[in-house]
């Protein structure tokens, strides 16, 4: 009987009990609605949900953030810009050479947080096309006759590249750095930057035997540099991969193609050019879209703009038999992307990357600086020139920035981050790229190969 009635009271309980759960559904699908229907208003004045993205915050924020992010597009342009004007006004007032200038305002535009380092490949690619037409003009202005004349001056790049090699390498090593460090940083130690010498003696509008012989010591440098930095990169692959040869072979690979597409298009241009009738009007443009089509290819390829665009100017001077005068520094479209270029090297730098490495940084400097003075005026009097110019010579291979910090971001492009482990190259990078280039420019005024202020040699390069 007492089972019968608590059956009975449980039945009579059900409907309350569906009733207050379909009340207690209700009320959530009520408080639901009134959730959604009160984000509008939020989102239209620019208050944002909780869970909003930073993206979102942004754009459909108030009229403070879009202007804010109007400026950030504006950050490039703008710091290009005052690096032209503090370029020519320093360089008038100052005498220093107009890159050291423009690396200044770089570094002090990024450390400031005004000009945000930019991870974009697009960035990257703009920096590499503005190397890639100084490197075509740099391989342009290469004389392999002159090397099988004088075949010293091939022997004082090898001998100051290896020197420098052995030095670097071994200071490293005796400060405590890991084999591999070691390595690394004795590869790009090794060159110097194409960049810096080249718009030195543009600017300076010097010319001589050492103008000359520095032109073709640091092509050397930099194949010899390209060379053995991807073969050590390889041997990196090989610690994680553990197949020697497979990581050997993609270096020498990346090597060989790129070289390969640089002789092709060094080849095909000037032959393009005689057909259409085209060898006494100005070669600028003709150049400079290849030399923009190559650096896209290798980048996209994830192969070595240095050495196609190197390797390009060589074969383009060679190949061609009475083409007309280039420009240099590609005049116009040259000046604005060597702007770009050297703003973007000491952008890329990060101040606690520079007092992590300061130290062995500056041992390292003063010892790549002696050993190619030392190498080269070892060499001098056999090669043709006296002590003082060759001494003079090795002087005026300081500058190293451009070309480390490309082939960084180059192997970083590849998924490959060296720069925690190569902190001292972020120190010698902003150090050589002001003083690098000064060092240069005095170089070449004491051997006394810049022109006297009234003069105007030719500012086009000879076939």
């Amino acid at each position: 009987m007492l089972v019968l009635i608590n059956n009975c009271h449980d039945i009579a309980r059900q409907p309350k009990l569906l009733c207050a759960r379909q009340r207690t559904v209700e009320n959530k699908k009520i408080d639901l609605m009134r959730c959604r229907v009160a984000s509008i208003p939020l989102l239209n004045h620019g208050i944002m949900p909780p869970n909003a993205s930073r993206f979102d915050r942004i754009k459909k924020g108030s009229a403070m953030p879009d202007l804010l992010l109007s400026a950030a597009d504006l950050a490039w342009p703008i710091t290009i810009a005052l690096a032209w004007i503090v370029g020519e006004v320093g360089s008038r007032y100052t005498g220093l050479p107009r890159i050291s200038l423009y690396g200044v305002l770089g570094f002090a535009a990024a450390q400031t947080g005004y000009l945000p380092h930019s991870e974009s490949s697009s960035v990257v690619l703009l920096a590499n096309i503005a190397f890639g037409l100084v490197l075509f003009e740099f391989g342009y202005r290469i004389n392999l006759n002159w090397l099988r004349t004088n075949p010293w001056i091939g022997v004082t790049g090898l001998a100051e590249s290896v020197g420098t090699f052995g030095a670097v390498f071994a200071c490293a090593q005796w400060y405590g750095t890991t084999l591999m460090t070691a390595l690394l940083l004795a590869s790009l130690m090794m060159a110097t930057s194409p960049a810096g010498i080249l718009n030195v003696i543009n600017e300076q509008r010097s010319s001589g035997q050492v103008t000359e012989r520095i032109l073709h010591l640091t092509a050397l440098n930099c194949v010899l540099a390209v060379f053995a930095f991807k073969v050590i990169l390889g041997f990196w692959v090989f610690q994680s991969s553990g197949s020697l040869w497979h990581a050997v072979s993609s270096s020498l690979s990346v090597l060989l193609v790129s070289a390969t597409l640089g002789a092709f298009f060094g080849i095909l241009i000037p032959a393009i050019l005689r057909a259409l009738g085209l060898l006494a009007p100005d070669a600028t443009i003709a150049f400079a879209l290849t030399v923009i089509l190559l650096v896209s290819i290798t980048h996209t390829g994830k192969l070595s703009p240095v050495l196609a665009t190197l390797t390009f100017g060589l074969v383009a001077r060679h190949s061609r038999v009475a083409l007309s005068q280039t420009q240099r520094n590609f005049g116009a479209l040259g000046e604005l992307l060597s702007v770009l270029l050297f703003v973007y090297v000491t952008s890329t730098l990060q101040w606690r990357h520079i007092m992590a490495g300061a130290e062995l940084a500056m041992l390292l400097i003063l010892v790549r600086f002696g050993t190619k003075i030392v190498a080269s005026a070892l060499f001098a009097r056999v090669g043709g020139i006296t002590w003082r110019k060759g001494a003079l010579t090795g002087m005026a291979l300081a500058p190293i920035s451009v070309f480390v910090v490309l082939m960084l971001e180059q192997a970083r492009y590849l998924g490959l981050g060296l720069v925690d482990e190569l902190s001292a190259l972020a120190a010698v990078t902003p150090v050589l790229e002001v003083l690098g280039p000064v060092i240069t420019q005095h170089a070449l005024v004491w051997a006394k190969e810049t022109p006297r202020p009234h003069s105007h040699p030719s500012t086009t390069l000879e076939t």
